[in-house]
């Protein structure tokens, strides 16, 4: 069921929500978060609450949308509720903020938040350079932008690690979850060496490479290099230097891994990339800061340099893999993952 609500005030959205639980039970009352989402065009506000519908199934929660409208308009908010089918087991509010009152989000948004309830604040397209910063992200414990959604994907992954704060997130780095993983539990079979370098080949603006990169070189501390490619979208191989051989983890399609290491039979991996509601619903499982995605950023600034490829992959160089289990993490549009 849809409502509209034109020409509203966030009391009278609310004595709506009221008005529906009355009537029929329409709201369910049981809400583990406020999910606070801001987009500005409609395609990605409907993409985005589509993914909100299906991480509800596993994080029932209120959802309020943040549309900005035209900023010359007359100053009103034009309100909707969603509940029932149109919901999934959420509650959803859209807010379509014009005039002066596009820029007073937090004001819109803070009568609608649930009482005692934690908030998460999601762009997803693009997002401040530093989300803590946002009148709306600092409403939040949790704060998820997503760097593959940018103009300059790399870009604003580097500012955002510069003014990263205990509770930004990026799906950029969600979507690594099954990469790490596979990495983490290669290191786990014998023969246990030390890996001496590692290298990461990937398509040239995809964040998720530059992270997966930085991860290595945070936990491993030995030279990681970042190869560019041209031949595929997303990461297309890491590679793992030991004394025995080299553990290498490649994905030419996009969907399939091969993962090699001497010792080891060939293993074919499912590794195809991940939805945006797969990312959604693994962010919000935890709502404390992410020490490892922090790591990550930091790892950034330590790999060894970065070179072009046209090929298929490049060989580099690693190490200690085994600190990064404690959390191994990862799509909209042109997938960079």
């Amino acid at each position: 069921m849809i409502i509209d609500l034109p020409s509203t005030t966030a009391s009278q959205v609310n004595q709506k929500l009221v008005e529906l639980r009355e009537r029929g039970g329409a709201v369910a009352l049981g809400r583990v978060l406020t999910l606070v989402i801001v987009a500005d065009d409609d395609e990605h506000l409907e993409n985005a609450v589509e993914a909100a519908n299906e991480a509800s199934r596993e994080h029932p929660s209120r959802v309020i949308v943040v549309a900005r409208g035209v900023r010359t308009a007359a100053p009103r908010i034009d309100g909707q509720i969603r509940v029932g089918g149109d919901a999934g087991a959420s509650e959803v509010i859209v807010l379509r903020l014009y005039g002066p009152l596009a820029a007073q989000g937090q004001s819109a948004v803070v009568p609608l938040l649930l009482p005692d309830a934690p908030i998460v604040t999601w762009w997803p397209a693009a997002g401040p350079k530093a989300p803590a910063d946002d009148p709306l992200g600092h409403l939040a414990q949790r704060r998820i932008t997503d760097s593959a959604a940018e103009r300059n994907p790399i870009r604003a992954l580097t500012t955002r690690g510069k003014n990263y704060s205990p509770g930004d997130s990026d799906l950029a780095w969600t979507r690594l979850t099954n990469w790490r993983a596979q990495l983490v539990s290669a290191l786990d079979l014998p023969p246990y060496e030390k890996v001496t370098a590692a290298s990461v080949v990937g398509e040239a603006d995809s964040p998720s490479t530059e992270l997966l990169a930085g991860w290595l070189a945070a936990y491993l501390s030995v030279p990681v290099k970042r190869v560019k490619t041209t031949s595929a979208q997303g990461i297309l191989s890491v590679t793992l230097e030991r004394r025995s051989g080299p553990i290498e983890l490649t994905r030419p399609d996009g969907r399939i891994g091969r993962l090699t290491q001497p010792g080891q039979p060939t293993r074919r991996i499912a590794l195809q990339r991940r939805d945006t509601k797969d990312c959604l619903i693994e962010e919000l499982r935890r709502l404390d800061p992410d020490e490892v995605y922090e790591a990550a950023l930091c790892g950034l600034g330590k790999l060894a340099g970065r070179s072009r490829s046209g090929g298929r992959s490049g060989s580099g160089q690693a190490g200690r893999a085994r600190e990064g289990r404690k959390g191994a993490t990862a799509s909209a549009g042109k997938d960079r993952g």
